[in-house]
């Protein structure tokens, strides 16, 4: 059976992302860097490596000057390892930071992900296995908003901030600090 942590296997890759991005607005190199490090560390993230030939790396901002992207596992709350990974991008004047898990090995370690988000299965009833997966990234920003404050995350498919909001999970600040809506369909 094939390892749903193993970093060098293409299929773990395939299906797309499924992904927390934090919106650290405004750009800022210095919190860009701690972000980097505060989100891999709250995510428990094993390993960092980066490139074609997944050359071992610490995790901050300088990390994705190789191939944009740094990669790593985690341990899902249902105790199964899969591959992750990270990138960022700055776009006027405004930093994001992502934190992605592939499908091909989200599926692995759970039939319920089937062939989503593009087969029968993938809309109320795919929130079986994403809200509690929703949750989960959710609390990793929470933790780590406690080290590198951000702006608001958005969770979910593939998203960006212009996302239907009912297919995504979103932190918005409130005054006890982040406050969770979780996706509806």
């Amino acid at each position: 059976m094939a390892a749903s942590d193993d970093l060098s296997d293409a299929e773990n890759w395939t299906g797309g992302f499924y992904e927390l991005i934090l919106i650290l607005d405004p750009a800022d190199d210095a919190r860009l860097d701690r972000a980097v490090s505060a989100l891999w560390r709250a995510a428990d993230v094993r390993e960092c490596r980066t490139g074609a030939g997944l050359v071992e790396v610490s995790p901050g901002a300088d990390a994705f000057a190789v191939d944009g992207h740094l990669r790593g596992t985690l341990t899902l709350p249902c105790g199964e390892r899969v591959v992750c990974g990270s990138y960022t991008t700055r776009y006027e004047g405004i930093d994001s930071l992502e934190l992605y898990l592939p499908l091909g090995a989200l599926a692995r370690v759970d039939g319920r992900v089937g062939g989503f988000p593009f087969d029968d299965r993938s809309g109320v009833e795919s929130l079986s296995w994403r809200a509690a997966l929703d949750r989960w990234l959710a609390d990793i920003a929470v933790t780590m908003y406690a080290d590198v404050p951000f702006a608001r995350a958005i969770i979910g498919f593939e998203v960006d901030e212009d996302a239907d909001t009912s297919y995504t999970a979103r932190l918005i600040p409130g005054t006890n600090g982040m406050e969770y809506h979780p996706a509806t369909t």
